[in-house]
């Protein structure tokens, strides 16, 4: 591409799904192209994960992101500016040495993240970027499986409930647009079955229902009627997946769950999340055990590794590092994949090869603070990752992702879909005989 060279960055406030500031950077090539991207912000945010700069005080809760923009205005356009946009390692390599910090914490994440997505569009230079990712890290694009909240709650939901997303996948679809469709008739079945049982308290952070149960279990009891209620049998084509966030009720091995008033130990929880395996058709558990327990994280996968994802989230902050380091030690299964923890594309795509390396699986994800950018659509499509967490089948910056895939899906044309049926294959499903 002739005229690649970066010629001006430029940031502006935007609002995210919460109301909340966030930053967009618009970048500029030589010969015109421009490249926009947004940055997402977490609710539930792992402690290694790269810091959000906000401005503080009282203005916005102190979430005002005018530092962020100074920085983009000054020492990120300077590390950016004369660059060949194409050559993405060398842009992200730029914007961590300006910031010089470990969690990028002095000119922000945020800004970072945004700016490093930014130079991503511009270098697709007129081809779809999942096109562009697809060509510049050597990969065959896929479309994903969708993993779909139906239920929010810990940080999303006023913690209503302690577990964080209650989820479904339709590993049993043909096509994504049909994941969709009985994803759809999952989600509203399960809100009519709360509004008629008196339990439907609004709708959570991530566009999933915000509940009023008495237990965390009785979720689980819900999701499984709202699959029936929706023509499915639970385990064949529709399965459940949970994110349970542990980090946020978990400190020093010890697990409060408010819901129940009730204490657990490790072994506790690892007991009980083993019974909901046995119990209900999961197939997938995002970070069972803190982040300050790789104890319990390890002791989790040795007995439940075989027979579910263990997702590290919180645990694993898309760091390449910590990725190798749990395929060692035997602490996961499964990376989640977040830009914004990371905060460059190039540091999210080395803990996406880093869990390839591992034999791992791994998800691209959205935050619960997002917004119109549909940068991990293509980004899930481009690396073959073969699964996209988004949140809910519900509000617009949820389902700006969803319908990217379904655009991406009809260019592409068909026979591109992600096969999930592996991940039907669970002991639930052989001792129920589904």
């Amino acid at each position: 591409m002739t005229g690649s060279t970066i010629t001006a960055v430029q940031g502006a406030r935007v609002w995210d799904s919460r109301g909340h500031p966030t930053v967009e950077v618009v970048v500029t090539l030589e010969n015109g192209t421009t490249g926009r991207a947004i940055a997402p912000a977490g609710a539930s945010r792992g402690s290694r994960e790269a810091v959000d700069l906000r401005d503080g005080g009282t203005r916005l809760k102190g979430l005002d992101v005018q530092n962020a923009l100074g920085h983009v205005a000054g020492p990120i356009a300077h590390a950016l500016i004369g660059r060949d946009a194409r050559d993405q390692a060398g842009a992200d390599t730029a914007l961590i040495a300006a910031d010089g910090s470990p969690l990028k914490s002095v000119l922000g994440g945020n800004a970072i993240c945004a700016a490093s997505m930014a130079v991503l569009h511009a270098a697709a230079a007129g081809q779809p970027l999942w096109a562009h990712v697809a060509q510049a890290y050597g990969y065959t694009p896929r479309i994903p499986l969708p993993e779909i909240q139906i239920f929010g709650g810990g940080a999303h939901a006023g913690r209503r409930v302690d577990v964080q997303d209650f989820m479904v996948m339709v590993p049993g679809a043909a096509s994504f647009d049909e994941a969709l469709e009985i994803t759809a008739e999952v989600y509203h079945a399960a809100g009519a079955i709360m509004a008629r049982k008196g339990h439907s308290g609004g709708v959570a952070d991530e566009g999933g229902w915000w509940p009023s149960f008495r237990s965390n279990e009785e979720a689980l009891e819900t999701l499984t009627e709202a699959i029936v209620a929706a023509g499915e049998t639970p385990g064949k084509r529709v399965v459940i997946s949970l994110d349970i966030a542990a980090s946020e009720f978990g400190r020093a091995g010890r697990y409060r769950l408010a819901l129940e008033n009730r204490e657990l130990g490790s072994d506790a929880l690892i007991a009980l999340l083993g019974r909901w395996i046995d119990t209900y058709p999961i197939v997938s558990i995002e970070d069972p055990l803190a982040e300050d327990d790789p104890a319990g994280m390890q002791a989790f996968t040795g007995a439940y590794g075989d027979r579910v994802q263990v997702v590290g989230d919180d645990y694993l902050v898309t760091n390449a590092a910590l990725i190798a380091a749990a395929a060692v030690d035997g602490a996961c299964n499964t990376a989640l994949i977040k830009v914004n923890q990371a905060g460059t594309v190039t540091e999210s795509v080395a803990a996406f090869r880093a869990a390839q390396d591992a034999g791992f699986r791994a998800i691209v994800s959205a935050r619960s603070g997002e917004t119109e950018d549909v940068t991990i659509s293509h980004l899930a499509t481009g690396l073959a990752a073969g699964q996209l967490k988004v949140g809910s089948f519900a509000r617009s910056e949820r389902m700006a992702k969803w319908n990217e895939c379904l655009r991406i899906d009809a260019a592409m044309g068909p026979g591109h879909f992600v096969a999930g049926a592996p991940l039907a294959a669970t002991s639930w499903g052989r001792q129920n005989d589904v």
